[in-house]
């Protein structure tokens, strides 16, 4: 049997036991059989969960393809050559555990991903901050990536209001949204007194991988994602890319693993309905009716509702036999993120050798980050390599609070390509022998207040789960981390209504390492 590379190496990572039961529900020659509504991270997670331990699970999925947010897809040039094509850059943190225990089923090392030696970010002055090089534990990391930065300098450490900065360093999840999710991200930095300038490389890129401005984002949510990558684990602040667009990298290894048979630890059986949109569920006695926009059902002992925002709020609405009056409000009341953009161009010349792979920028509107993406995926490689040229992607991220107006996705593109020009000069001339530009608004809101409401993975209707990232879990999770392990829990929660044994699941620690910061941040509760 191949052996599974060890996920993690942060000696104090959090370890959540899998509950005893079943190894495989079947065997007494019934399977449950579970719908599993959408097949990105969180719906796979949540149906390999269920088929390792013997249920047989039906996936629909809107799309013609897996993955959901990180799926992948081929397209033609105006030439007629296909390439790769996904929705824009995604890092995979070696602390992202639960993730890498779903890709670690069809790659056991994980050699799929590679890891990228830095990530610059600079900002409109032209200043640059580097990840390269720091040390892993904290708070030394977050401490040395301080000290070496041209936005923050030593004076700026001692004008911190210590007090009230003291949450960021001991961070408790769930008790840190109590205390910091009435505020937003912008005033939270502004009552510590953080210096403006670093906020644009420090805290700015965090709240807009939420695809969000600081102003809108949750304040409590901006202090997780510091304790997930600075103060809360010594996973190290560089990550991992895919080697391949997503597709043939992520998500086509796993479908064959869970759609083999005769495999090994996975009994149960799993089927997938690309390219079919689910209108509604019905319950029926003692299961559910799931129904298809074309009138085809399903039946099922249990749901996995993985859809996007979106999406779940439509079904939750046409299913009225669903849950509580109270639940379905508070689905109803789910929202998301203003739109974002993804410019990506085939160019036919290529950038500097020393060019980063990716990287981040900060006030430097709409552009957000830079990828090389021949630099690190291998189709872009291939079609860089025998065109002499380069695959570049740009990122806009919260660029309206809707699809675009006339006008505005063209304006958009030609601000992007002249920060691109700006920012990479050797790309002016280059000439553009393809281009793509995505608009997309479909991830989960995370403003302030909204924590308190949002849904979590177990729900009032009896073999019903959700999950997503859009999900509530009290732990200290985010983005596609968080997507993976509602998927986990949510598998968990149906195995535990029918004696199956559950699955184990890590995080970082759920709360700040510091016991005198964890303290100090006390006593500043309490002041207040």
């Amino acid at each position: 049997m191949t052996t599974v590379t060890e996920i993690g190496r942060d000696a104090r990572r959090v370890r959540y036991p899998a509950a005893p039961g079943l190894a495989d529900l079947g065997r007494g020659g019934i399977r449950p059989r579970a719908v599993v509504v959408g097949a990105g991270i969180a719906g796979l997670a949540a149906a390999t969960g269920l088929a390792e331990r013997g249920v047989d699970v039906e996936v629909v999925e809107r799309e013609h393809y897996l993955g959901g947010r990180v799926g992948g897809w081929a397209q033609e040039l105006p030439d007629g050559t296909p390439v790769a094509m996904n929705r824009g850059f995604h890092a995979f943190f070696a602390q992202y555990y639960n993730l890498r225990k779903l890709l670690s089923r069809s790659d056991p090392q994980l050699g799929r991903l590679r890891r990228l030696d830095d990530y610059p970010l600079i900002d409109g002055h032209g200043r640059l901050d580097s990840f390269r090089g720091l040390p892993r534990t904290p708070p030394w990391n977050a401490l040395a990536f301080a000290l070496r930065s041209p936005t923050f300098r030593l004076r700026d450490l001692i004008r911190l209001d210590a007090r009230a900065a003291a949450p960021l360093a001991a961070v408790s999840v769930p008790g840190i949204y109590e205390l910091l999710d009435h505020l937003d991200a912008e005033t939270f930095l502004r009552e510590i007194n953080f210096p403006e300038a670093a906020r644009h490389l420090a805290f700015e890129v965090f709240s807009r991988s939420f695809f969000v401005e600081p102003r809108h984002m949750s304040a409590a949510e901006l202090a997780t994602m510091f304790h997930i990558y600075f103060l809360g684990s010594s996973e190290g602040l560089v990550f991992d890319v895919a080697a391949d667009n997503f597709d043939a990298s992520l998500w086509t290894p796993l479908r064959e693993y869970l759609t083999a048979s005769g495999v090994q630890g996975r009994p149960g059986t799993v089927r997938f309905h690309t390219g079919v949109t689910v209108d509604r569920i019905e319950t029926t006695g003692g299961g559910f009716l799931v129904t298809d926009d074309a009138g085809a059902a399903i039946s099922a002992d249990a749901v996995v509702l993985a859809a996007d925002i979106a999406g779940l709020r439509r079904i939750v609405a046409a299913s009225p036999t669903l849950g509580t009056a109270e639940w379905r409000s508070d689905i109803a009341d789910l929202a998301t993120a203003p739109s974002f953009a993804v410019y990506r161009l085939w160019l036919d010349r290529p950038v500097r050798a020393d060019r980063p792979g990716f990287l981040g920028t900060g006030g430097m509107d709409p552009l957000d980050n830079i990828s090389v993406v021949d630099t690190y995926e291998r189709q872009a490689s291939d079609w860089a390599r025998e065109r002499g040229g380069s695959v570049i992607e740009l990122h806009a991220y919260a660029v309206a609070d809707g699809p675009p107006p006339d006008g505005q996705a063209e304006q958009v593109r030609g601000r992007l390509l002249a920060r691109l020009h700006e920012i990479y000069p050797e790309t002016a001339d280059a000439r553009v022998v393809g281009e793509t530009m995505l608009w997309r608004q479909d991830c989960p809101r995370f403003a302030p207040g909204d924590f308190a409401r949002r849904p979590g993975v177990r729900t009032p209707q009896p073999g019903l789960v959700l999950a997503g990232d859009g999900i509530r879990v009290d732990l200290p999770v985010a983005l596609m981390e968080r997507a993976a392990t509602t998927g986990w829990l949510a598998a968990n929660a149906l195995l535990s209504r029918w004696g199956g044994a559950g699955h184990r699941l890590q995080t970082v620690p759920g709360q700040g390492r510091s016991a005198v910061l964890r303290a100090l941040a006390g006593r500043g509760r309490t002041d207040r």
